[in-house]
Formats: C-alpha cells, sequence, structure tokens
C-alpha cells in the first residue's frame, strides 16, 4: 500500500482486509487522518467508506444496487450475499443464530453512524444552526465501528470468493463404485423397467451414496481410478 503519514489511529482491519482498492485507500488515508485534524468529518467519511465497501462487494458478486440506495439499505443487502459461516457450520442452528443476532448489532452500529453523521458530520446537508461539536473520542467510535464493519465484511467476500468450487458429485465419477454397489444388490425393478441399484441410490438419497462411498475400500478406489487411467475409453462404454 501507499506511503502515508504516521495517525493517532490506523483502520488495520480494513487495511488488512482491501489491499488492492485503491479509491477504498484513499478514503482510509483520509478517515485515519481526519479522526486527530477533524474529527467532524470522521462520520461522513467513515459513512462513504462502509457505502464503498458494500458497493464493491455487491458489484464483485454481480448483485445489483441503485446509486442511491441508503447505506442501511445497502449493508442489508451485502449479509444477504454473504456466507458468514464457513461450511462446516452452516447447518447449525445455533450458530445461524448467534450470528444474526450479530450482524443485527452491526446494523445498529451502521445506521448510528448514518444518525451522527447527519447530525454531526462536517461535510453532510447543509443546516441552518451550528451542528453539536463532538471530540476525537466520538470520531473513534465511529471510525473503529467503520474499521471492524469493513474489515469483517470484505475478508469474509475475498476469502470465499478465493475458495476454489469444489464441482458436484457425478454419478460417472465412480464407476468402479457403482459396479461396487451393483454387485452387492439386486437390481431395481419397477414394472418392465430396470434400473442399476447404484444410480437408483444416486438420484434418490445422494447422502447415502456419499457416505457408502467414504466406506469404499481405499485400494479398490486407487486400482479403480488406476484402471480408469489405462483404458480412458472405458467410461464411455461402460
Amino acid at each position: 500500500m501507499a506511503e502515508r503519514t504516521p495517525v493517532g489511529f490506523v483502520m488495520l482491519a480494513a487495511r488488512g482486509a482491501i489491499n488492492g482498492l485503491p479509491h477504498i485507500e484513499q478514503q482510509v488515508n483520509a478517515l485515519e487522518a481526519a479522526v486527530v485534524e477533524n474529527p467532524a468529518l470522521v462520520f461522513d467519511l467513515a459513512k462513504t467508506l462502509i457505502e464503498s465497501v458494500c458497493k464493491a462487494i455487491l458489484q464483485a458478486r454481480k448483485v445489483s444496487f441503485a446509486n442511491d440506495d441508503n447505506l442501511p439499505r445497502l449493508f442489508r443487502e451485502t449479509t444477504e450475499h454473504l456466507p458468514f459461516l464457513p461450511p462446516a457450520a452452516s447447518n447449525s442452528v445455533e450458530a445461524r443464530k448467534s450470528l444474526e443476532r450479530t450482524l443485527g448489532g452491526l446494523h445498529t452500529a451502521v445506521q448510528g453512524i448514518c444518525e451522527l453523521r447527519n447530525s454531526c458530520g462536517f461535510a453532510s446537508h447543509g443546516s441552518a444552526q451550528a451542528r453539536p461539536p463532538l471530540e476525537s473520542v466520538q470520531a473513534l467510535l465511529a471510525a473503529q465501528c467503520a474499521d471492524a464493519i469493513i474489515g469483517f465484511l470484505y475478508r469474509v467476500h475475498r476469502d470465499e470468493q478465493a475458495v476454489p468450487r469444489d464441482r458436484p458429485l457425478q454419478y460417472d465419477d465412480n464407476p468402479g463404485f457403482n459396479d461396487y454397489i451393483d454387485s452387492a444388490n439386486d437390481p431395481v425393478r419397477i414394472f418392465e423397467l430396470t434400473y442399476r441399484p447404484s444410480e437408483v441410490l444416486f438420484a434418490v438419497d445422494l447422502e447415502a451414496y456419499r457416505d457408502a462411498l467414504k466406506e469404499y475400500p481405499e485400494e479398490q478406489a486407487d486400482e479403480d481410478r488406476g484402471e480408469k487411467e489405462s483404458n480412458p475409453a472405458r467410461e464411455a462404454t461402460s
């Protein structure tokens, strides 16, 4: 990242997540400096920065949004398109509920930043009277909230995008295993029709098929793979 003048506050979470997005890095630089030099401007910049990151994430994920969407709407749309739970915990009801409560807290923080910007921001909409002056400690709170929100959202987005997508399991991926199932079970007959047991299991209960595949002897799987590699036409003619 570009060199910058040291300031009293550094957005460590945001900087660790958004490396490579120059226009957002510039906003981060400005917000860090404003915490010391112009606290009232922090509320404007915190709101703008979260908006920029939400739009960057939505755009990268090809999710449409309107340019005039307000920040709470953008934040909600962004959280609806991010996988916050890792695959291993995706079916955990308790973990999902806890995370939803945490995200609700972040949404409340976003709403609070918007309200502070509207009532105390340096560059927000014009006002007929002087705005209440806030000090660096209040600005620091807004900056820290923005840092946590940005760092979390963009890191979830970036890490999930970096994980290679597993190709869905196909029936023809394991011909030896399919033959093994067929040899251990009688064909399935419905009226005048006959089906391979392996095809029926794959189509009707994929999870049971996967479990059986895990139990399939490794030495037999290696033998099947070797046979397939030495005879690539086998799959097409089977």
